[in-house]
């Protein structure tokens, strides 16, 4: 992967990362969805500033992978976009003060591992 194609890579992650962060945000503002409320928290989701946020980075990393796609082979691509989950784990410890079990900790070591062995031809 040259670095221009590893840039896209890292943009797009990053993006659908935020994308994570700003729906989780935006999905505890909304609160709980029960089958009595349901159709109105989808209609909050027009209105609710951080879910927006969270589908425009969304979007931001979805226009780098097909950019990214361009150039690089899917079956490079694809695994290498798995780096999503190992961001995503990381903000919910972060941020969201989630849990870090022995179990998750190793299989975030497995992707990110995956992801090297896959990209490195």
């Amino acid at each position: 992967m040259t670095p221009q194609e590893f840039g896209l890579l890292l943009i797009s992650v990053i993006a659908s990362s935020f994308g994570q962060l700003f729906l989780k945000l935006g999905a505890l503002q909304l609160g709980k969805v029960t089958s009595d409320n349901a159709l109105s928290h989808i209609l909050s989701i027009a209105t609710t500033p951080a879910l927006l946020a969270g589908l425009a980075a969304y979007g931001v990393g979805a226009i780098t992978y097909i950019l990214l796609l361009t150039r690089v082979n899917l079956s490079v691509a694809a695994p290498a976009a798995s780096l999503i989950y190992f961001a995503s784990v990381i903000i919910g410890v972060a941020i969201f003060k989630e849990d870090l079990s022995f179990g998750r900790l190793v299989g975030l070591g497995l992707i990110v591992g995956g992801v090297v062995l896959v990209a490195s031809r």
